[in-house]
């Protein structure tokens, strides 16, 4: 039966506590570091180019402005609905009040802000990856 107090080590070194640190460097002697030829995209390199840069400058103008109109509009409805009970209770129709169009609103905004996204998207951020891919031999389904 196995002992789990004594577990069986299959190296040396962990027996006499000598093995090296992970991820430091640190090697025994005779041990080589193998070099294996990338295989892939290049990433830091593509992430540095001026055409990647671009695309990130495009995809935030469109999505800090975006993010904080939606926040303040999200904030708007919370402290209404925490503060100004009469606003709030203002009847508009039959039994609607204004908190719940404002409540309804809100899920109507969310709708509206991922369709602007998806349009902006659709017009300024594809192509742009587009051309980055084919700059960078990067085609759908054809690793490089």
């Amino acid at each position: 039966m196995y002992d789990v107090a004594r577990p069986v080590t299959g190296n040396a070194l962990e027996e006499t506590g000598q093995m090296p640190a992970l991820f430091t460097g640190d090697r025994p002697p005779g041990a080589h570091r193998q070099t294996r030829p990338r295989s892939g995209p290049d990433y830091p390199a593509i992430q540095a180019g001026r055409e990647f840069t671009a695309l990130r400058r495009r995809f935030r103008a469109f999505v800090f402005p975006m993010s904080l109109a939606f926040f303040a509009w999200y904030m708007t409805y919370v402290l209404l609905a925490a503060y100004a009970h009469d606003f709030m209770s203002t009847k508009v129709f039959g039994q609607v009040n204004v908190g719940i169009l404002l409540g309804i609103g809100q899920f109507a905004s969310t709708a509206l802000v991922t369709w602007l996204y998806l349009r902006y998207a659709r017009r300024h951020l594809d192509p742009r990856v587009a051309e980055l891919r084919a700059l960078e031999g990067l085609t759908e389904g054809t690793p490089r």
